[in-house]
């Protein structure tokens, strides 16, 4: 008697419904290198190190030496067992003691579906393991990509935060001059001071984001000191447009969640194998061969060999009740991992369909943003004109820099976030799976 592997439910859309998705000319999905896209070596060599040197991955991958190793041990439970003894009997009274020195040998024949359950239950934590090494690895990427692109947007705005405080400091400069002149008041020095503290204030955030960030990374690439060379700036990492062209189960179906659902149905198909196989007799065969040695009594008692071979059965009786109550129990738990199959697959699709939208929308900010920076030096050029035709003192052109400041610090938060955003998207989809474990069937 077999049990048969549940149908697992396929529910992913045809299409994505995100626009976004369909950008023309733009990146082909690229689940084993995506990283690459941002055409920083300094990333990939990140990455490069944590794949080597991440704890968790290392863990994650002995935890999987050990499933393959009782993966191993598992397909031994229905072999023939032989083994060698040696001991001491003594007969009924004490009249005699015997020293006895053979083999015996058992072989369960795992019928009814037992042998089958077994292996399904260790090729599904086998597979498990494997799931959650490639969760461990797509897991590691996306935190180093994630923690170096906050660096070097916390590297941008630390540049500009200090262009802006230089700009403040001017200003409050010019209007000093200009309460000198009785050309303003000392609300409007005031006001100029009050904008200069707080940009020095604000000039500090992007060093305690750096000081975080190079931490994070350090632990993940399993060391405690951030590498030195991590401080030094550098531009940000830019992207291509976003393009996809594979149907979503191709790309979605590759989450370690849905991968990992799947192996749980199927080890509670194993369970259930067993829980049915249990209702039968357990048949198999037996045999020993001992030789027997009297070394109290009666010890002129020559040895003898004697061989015994016959069939072994084990059958269930007053305990039917019971174990039926297995068999339901075990049914419950497979049409539950099924459902929760279909769960993760409509989850994976709406995470999916939320970091695609998210992306779009973190394109379409990024767009705005450079078209506010061009605007800003527009303006920019404008003030430096007037004030070499002597039209202005300098203010002017001190606003229109510290508007340009912040269009540009517009800027660097809509790359940051159109990069994260990017990240998002191929975590959602996750990564390529190594081979899986055979699945009896």
């Amino acid at each position: 008697m077999h049990t048969s592997l549940p149908t697992l439910p396929d529910q992913t859309p045809e299409t994505w419904r995100t626009d976004g998705a369909s950008v023309a000319n733009g990146l082909q999905p690229d689940l084993q290198h995506w990283w690459h896209a941002f055409g920083d070596a300094t990333l990939d060599a990140l990455v490069d190190r944590a794949l080597q040197d991440n704890l968790g991955i290392a863990v994650a991958e002995l935890r999987l030496r050990a499933a393959r190793r009782l993966q191993h041990r598992a397909r031994t439970d229905f072999w023939p067992n032989l083994n060698f003894r040696v001991y001491e009997e003594t007969a009924p009274g004490a009249a005699t003691g015997y020293l006895e020195i053979g083999f015996d040998a058992e072989w369960e024949f795992g019928l009814f579906g037992r042998s089958q359950g077994s292996a399904r239950m260790a090729a599904a934590d086998v597979n498990t393991a494997i799931v959650d090494a490639t969760s461990a690895r797509v897991s590691v990427i996306a935190e180093v990509a994630k923690n170096y692109v906050e660096l070097r947007a916390a590297q941008a705005r630390a540049e500009i935060l200090d262009e802006v405080v230089a700009q403040r400091r001017r200003r409050v400069e010019l209007m000093q001059t200009r309460l000198r002149t009785h050309m303003a008041s000392q609300m409007e020095v005031d006001h100029e001071r009050t904008d200069l503290q707080q940009a020095l204030a604000e000039s500090g955030e992007p060093g305690l984001s750096m000081q975080q960030t190079m931490q994070a990374l350090a632990v993940l690439l399993g060391t405690a000191e951030p590498d030195a060379g991590w401080s030094l700036r550098a531009g940000q990492p830019l992207l291509p447009a976003l393009d996809i062209h594979q149907a979503p189960a191709d790309l979605v179906r590759t989450r370690p969640e849905i991968r990992r659902a799947e192996q749980n149905a199927l080890h509670a198909a194993g369970e259930l194998g067993i829980a049915r196989a249990d209702l039968f007799p357990k048949l198999g065969l037996v045999g020993t061969l001992i030789s027997s040695t009297s070394i109290t009594g009666d010890v002129d008692h020559p040895n003898r060999a004697v061989p015994l071979l016959g069939p072994n059965i084990q059958i269930p009786l007053w305990d039917w009740g019971a174990r039926r109550d297995v068999v339901g129990a075990r049914e419950a738990a497979l049409s539950a991992s099924v459902l929760a199959y279909r769960e993760a697959v409509l989850e994976g699709v709406a995470e999916a369909e939320a970091a695609l939208a998210q992306f779009a929308n973190r394109t379409a900010r990024l767009d705005n943003a450079q078209a506010s920076v061009a605007l800003a030096q527009q303006s920019q050029a404008s003030a430096r004109t007037l004030q070499r035709l002597g039209l202005g003192d300098g203010l002017e052109t001190s606003s229109a820099g510290i508007a340009l400041a912040e269009a540009r610090l517009g800027r660097i938060a809509a790359l940051r976030d159109r990069a994260l955003a990017y990240i998002a998207v191929y975590k959602a989809f996750g990564g390529v799976l190594p081979p899986l474990a055979a699945v009896p069937r």
